[in-house]
């Protein structure tokens, strides 16, 4: 399906097919979408070495994305007043006991390991390799012993081992397996076809995991290896879930539709919009060739949150396996999002799907189909910035006490701010007979505007901010000499 731009569409395709191209997998699969529709989709290579391509309904392992679906199910426990997200884990699980930096006393709480602060550290690519241990397996595991490399709470450090501890605190919450809380719970609310063990038969397709054979060229047979499935176990919490692009941009819209109150489903759009904030930063890391640098990145409730530069927020996360890459990715303030999918172990597809999101944005933006995101002043805003433009010429009393809050006078009386504004006026030679300025005014939230005004030998810097409360009033009224504009 092809419903970006024709130029667009190129770009999304050359990515993609380069990657087939140049060896980084057998096979791929790339859906871009909106709130609406499909918008452009397409699969490269083939399910196996030589096999047919994927389509819209091929599963792939999804991986660490399945990290979303335990938080869901943990928020869905504790808004039905099962679970306390601050109790600590260890009363779900007494074997777990881990010994901590500095002997400093703290127990790891379900909120900790939810956002990825619980003191563990970085267990990739170990962690992808315990799941199908069995329950007896996980405890004798936790008996021998944990160490921690930060004390809890304190720090982001992305843990496996902390979400298959979240796993065993559903199945002591629930009093069922942790699977059977997910479909019960989640995929069959919600009508998703994501499985936790490799269909066989009933004409459902699945591409086969593969893993580079690095001393093979990219142009010689043999280059990849069939790697062998993993069947579901104490781990399946932290990516076992095999998913096809049709089931995860299901999944991805639901949890974007918290943004725009959409109540349907097993969980409010308040918890949704809570697994999309930043529960606890992380260190910065590289980007792209060409993409702005991230302002903030850290971790929800099972998925990363970043600020951009350009784009704003984003959320996002990324699965890698034995055999399998996956990433969702999208865009609140558009609708816009992503997944993709490679059968090849670690291959880092969250490349390529973030180019692909970013292109298809950029794409809409140039037809005029998306604005640019931009913030506005209200009404309100904008009435008093020209009220307050007026007064540079001819201060009124009565028409300063009207526009502004009663903190205004109480911070510096009424005529004091007359001679202050009287002082710029005439240190920019008085205001020119074309009031407004040339410079673009700043708005960074609603309430709150700063623009120019120019004089004849400068330009007046101005800034207003409303109050919270009704009806609106200037709390915040600067005038000031702009050296910039000079």
């Amino acid at each position: 399906m092809h419903l970006v731009e024709d130029s667009t569409e190129t770009d999304i395709t050359r990515v993609f097919q380069d990657r087939i191209t140049f060896g980084v997998a057998p096979g791929s699969y790339v859906a871009v979408f909106d709130r609406e529709r499909v918008r452009f989709e397409q699969g490269f290579g083939g399910i196996t070495m030589g096999g047919p391509v994927p389509d819209a309904d091929t599963l792939f392992r999804i991986a660490s994305c399945t990290k979303s679906f335990t938080a869901a199910v943990l928020l869905i426990l504790r808004d039905a007043g099962r679970l306390d997200l601050d109790a600590p884990v260890d009363g779900f699980v007494p074997e777990f006991a881990p010994v901590l930096p500095d002997g400093i006393a703290v127990r790891p709480t379900v909120r900790m390991l939810l956002t990825m602060s619980g003191g563990l550290g970085t267990d990739d690519p170990w962690g992808d390799r315990q799941e199908s241990i069995t329950v007896d397996e996980f405890r004798r595991l936790l008996v021998r012993g944990i160490r921690c490399v930060t004390t809890p709470g304190t720090a982001f450090s992305y843990s496996n081992l902390g979400y298959a501890l979240l796993g065993q605190v559903i199945e002591h919450v629930t009093g069922g397996s942790y699977i059977d809380a997910v479909t019960s719970l989640l995929l069959e609310p919600l009508g998703l076809g994501a499985v936790f063990e490799r269909p066989e038969g009933d004409g459902a397709v699945s591409a086969t995991g593969h893993r580079v054979r690095r001393e093979r060229a990219v142009d010689e047979d043999g280059r990849f290896v069939e790697v062998p499935f993993s069947g579901p176990g104490v781990f399946s919490s932290i990516g076992g879930l095999f998913a096809s692009a049709s089931t995860l941009i299901g999944w991805v819209r639901w949890l974007d539709g918290a943004w725009t109150g959409d109540e349907t489903g097993p969980l409010s759009s308040a918890s949704r919009r809570e697994m999309q904030q930043l529960h606890r930063l992380a260190p910065s890391r590289p980007t792209l060739d060409g993409v702005p640098p991230r302002l903030a990145l850290g971790y929800g409730f099972g998925l990363f949150v970043e600020e951009d530069a350009d784009l704003g927020t984003l959320v996002s996360h990324s699965g890698g396996y034995p055999g399998y890459s996956a990433h969702m990715r999208w865009h609140p303030t558009s609708g816009f999002g992503v997944v993709a999918f490679e059968n090849a172990g670690y291959a880092a597809v969250a490349k390529p799907a973030e180019q692909a999101l970013r292109l298809a944005i950029a794409g809409a933006q140039a037809s005029g189909e998306l604005p640019e995101p931009a913030i506005r002043p209200w009404p309100e805003t904008l009435v008093a910035s020209m009220t307050a433009t007026g007064l540079l010429s001819h201060w009124d009393d009565r028409v300063a006490a009207s526009l502004f809050a009663e903190n205004v006078a109480l911070d510096r009386p009424l005529e004091e701010r007359r001679e202050a504004v009287d002082a710029a006026v005439t240190a920019v030679g008085g205001i020119a007979e074309v009031a407004s300025g040339r410079a673009t005014p700043i708005c960074d939230s609603p309430d709150h505007l700063v623009w120019f005004v120019e004089g004849t030998e400068g330009r007046l810097r101005l800034e207003v901010r409303m109050t919270p409360v009704l009806p609106l009033r200037v709390q915040t009224f600067t005038v000031t000499v702009d050296d910039q504009g000079e």
